[in-house]
């Protein structure tokens, strides 16, 4: 190499304006994309088809809470005037909004096309029937009849509007008909709401004639044996029974059209904290208000005559325009029913999750095995027992302290069981419930509220954050004096989404971090202004700072320089800007989204070196890793918090470091890079902001990391 030749080499990038608009993508439309990438699932022939279906339903839950919360904050921005210039992207609220329309009609429209002509007669064949009203029998019409008359008539309301009777409260996520009744008046409108009470898939005696053996042969799961033939059945659409006895609700009356709606609202709790007397009270008061929300979105069938459908968007306060018209059925999360049917050969077959190596089976000596080494467990592969039985060892006599975090740990909870049962007289049992963890409010004030019956000390968090780390710790006496145990995970303490989300769960007794989580603790129920800690990243007091410190340490290793990042979003702008430079420094860089991602990767000058992969597959992908290279000195910290304002502002969160060997090697060298050869359920980003399926190269094997985790975990278990 020439001098010259050197000096162009050596020599610093070009300046580039790493704040250019052009270089972040929109993060609603990032998670559109996410989003799609779940209907995805729905059209991929390989799964099974009750979890296809499965998934359909997915979407749909995804994009309500899509609307209740991050585009009620668009048109709540819209209305107030309190932010109207664009963001990072370059996008405006309502430029924002207009392609968000415009990719919720496409994707809905594929969504249910994709079920009345592919899912139905799929399952059809396999023997679930999902009827519409019209295609029954006469005499299956008749039965329904009566149904309705028995059950369903007794329920109903009908709501009259006139000058008397105003335009009546719609709540969210209702499903409606809008009745037009026509008398020696004229014209008039009453609505009638399809009640939640009663299953809205009812089922039906199947058409005669069907088959109930399963003639088509699945690819992906084993039929049924020929001795035990699987049962038909069928299905018909609550609000369609409606429909078509609405007559009986109005007699005397000639019956116009009866049209459905849907209604979607704002959904996200406004707390002025600052407020406050009692923070509790405050949530259960703005939980009551959830309902009135303001409308975010109306969704109406096609047959809905144009002129109605700007008088029920009237009624409601919203735009006409913003009405969306979909055909087939409205909010199709109810098809998860379908998945609830008693047929396991048209879903993924079972698996056991695997123990740790030389756990007790009963749960036995449990603080004595982390004394020994740190335990690492790799959620759904490996059990959620070990974290069950770390909380219920806290029954030992010896044991004088139990502190825990709690956000979402769902109903029948184990865990909330086993603090309860470690309560005593000689041990204190302390927990921080997060009151405000978004559409798991209720929960938390039910299982707040028991806690503190039985005698748990109890703790909100703090003022203007959300308590989101996953941690718990264990004080015991011993010879040497008090020791400290730990359990510090990237999931929620829950053990049915343990069985379906990917996380990681840490059992140590080290006792510096042991140390550092008693110091987060005093952080959450006391006064302390701690903001240096001795191993863990805490935000909001280090996480942000450290984390920036770390990359910017990796960038001066330039080409030798190695970040593997796995997190749900990466939706910082400050944290993309970060990573931009060190890509720009050589820093070979992967990141692991699963959902929203603003950073472009493969620009030429910023981000050559950077690579998007996101997995959706069978479990949703919910552990967080942070892998610095360092030079050959690695570290690497995994946690509850991913790479969004909100996280690293606004909530209380912890990244902690893996360092013994094994434990490191495991996730540096196996579950890192496995995931990354993904060549079935992986995408990869592409700098335009789309998505570009990974598939194996010719004569390349097929890599499904999740599958071949769950492979290996199940054998284990078995042996």
């Amino acid at each position: 190499m020439t001098q010259a030749e050197a000096q162009v080499e050596s020599a610093p990038p070009a300046p580039v304006d790493l704040r250019d608009p052009a270089l972040y993508i929109n993060r609603e439309l990032s998670w559109l994309e996410f989003n799609y990438r779940v209907l995805e699932e729905a059209l991929d022939e390989r799964n099974p088809l009750l979890e296809r279906v499965k998934f359909l339903a997915i979407v749909s839950n995804n994009l309500d809470e899509f609307y209740m919360t991050r585009v009620a904050g668009l048109r709540d921005q819209l209305a107030t005037g309190t932010i109207v210039e664009a963001g990072r992207d370059g996008l405006t609220p309502q430029e924002q909004l207009g392609l968000i329309k415009e990719t919720v009609q496409r994707h809905s429209t594929l969504q249910r096309r994709h079920l009345e002509e592919v899912l139905r007669p799929r399952m059809a064949e396999r023997g679930i029937h999902l009827l519409d009203h019209d295609e029954l029998p006469a005499e299956t019409r008749a039965r329904l009849k009566e149904y309705f008359d028995r059950e369903v008539f007794p329920v109903l309301t009908p709501l009259a509007v006139d000058a008397a009777r105003p335009f009546p409260h719609i709540s969210g996520l209702s499903l409606n008909l809008l009745v037009v009744i026509r008398d020696e008046l004229g014209e008039r409108f009453a609505r009638v709401k399809v009640p939640p009470v009663l299953p809205r898939l009812v089922e039906v005696r199947p058409p005669a004639g069907t088959a109930t053996d399963g003639r088509r042969r699945s690819t992906v799961a084993p039929v049924a044996s020929a001795a035990q033939p699987p049962q038909a059945v069928a299905f018909t659409w609550l609000e369609q029974v409606i429909a078509a006895n609405i007559g009986a609700l109005f007699p005397g009356k000639e019956i116009v059209g009866a049209y459905f709606f849907r209604v979607t609202r704002n959904a996200d709790l406004a707390i002025r904290e600052a407020e406050a007397e009692d923070l509790l009270e405050m949530i259960e008061a703005s939980l009551e208000r959830r309902p009135f929300g303001f409308v975010v979105r109306v969704s109406v069938n096609p047959a809905m005559p144009a002129a109605t459908r700007d008088w029920l968007a009237g009624q409601l306060e919203i735009d006409p325009d913003e009405v969306q018209v979909i055909d087939g059925p409205l909010g199709l999360n109810d098809l998860m029913a379908l998945y609830n049917v008693d047929r396991p050969d048209l879903k993924y077959p079972p698996f056991v999750p695997r123990l740790p190596a030389d756990w007790s089976r009963d749960g036995s000596d449990v603080l004595t095995t982390i004394a020994r080494r740190d335990v690492l467990v790799h959620h759904p592969y490996e059990s959620f027992t070990p974290v069950v039985d770390f909380i219920r060892s806290a029954r030992d006599p010896n044991v004088v302290a139990i502190k825990q975090t709690l956000y979402r740990v769902g109903s029948n909870s184990p865990i909330v069981e086993a603090l309860l049962e470690a309560r005593g007289e000689e041990t204190q049992v302390a927990a921080t419930v997060e009151l405000k963890a978004s559409f798991d409010e209720e929960s938390n004030i039910g299982w707040a509220k028991a806690l503190e019956h039985a005698g748990v000390h109890v703790a909100y968090g703090l003022l203007g954050l959300k308590t989101h780390c996953k941690l718990a710790l264990i004080v015991r006496k011993e010879a040497e004096g008090l020791r400290r145990y730990a359990h510090l995970g990237t999931g929620n303490y829950n053990a049915s989404t343990a069985r379906g989300y990917t996380d990681f769960g840490f059992l140590t007794a080290d006792p510096e971090i042991c140390a550092d989580v008693s110091d987060v603790f005093n952080y959450l129920t006391g006064y302390s202004a701690q903001r240096q800690f001795r191993k863990l990243l805490v935000a909001p007091a280090n996480l942000r700072a450290r984390l920036v410190e770390l990359i910017e340490r990796e960038a001066a290793h330039g080409e030798r320089g190695r970040l593997i990042f796995k997190m749900n979003a990466l939706v910082d702008a400050e944290m993309v800007e970060v990573l931009y430079r060190a890509a720009r420094a050589g820093v070979r860089i992967d990141l692991l989204v699963r959902g929203a991602c603003m950073l472009r990767p493969g620009v030429p000058g910023v981000s050559e070196t950077v690579r998007v992969v996101s997995v959706v597959g069978r479990f949703l992908e919910h552990s967080r890793a942070y892998y610095f290279g360092n030079g050959g000195d690695d570290e690497l910290y995994l946690g509850s918090a991913d790479l969004m304002p909100r996280n690293l502002n606004r909530r209380v969160e912890v990244l902690f470091p893996l360092e013994a060997p094994p434990l490191k090697a495991q996730i540096r060298d196996e579950i890192l890079p496995l995931i990354l050869r993904d060549n079935v359920k992986a995408r990869v980003l592409q700098p335009d902001g789309t998505y570009r399926r990974r598939e194996p190269a010719p004569g390349e094997p097929e890599v499904n990391s999740q599958e071949i985790l769950l492979a290996g975990a199940t054998a284990l278990a078995r042996a």
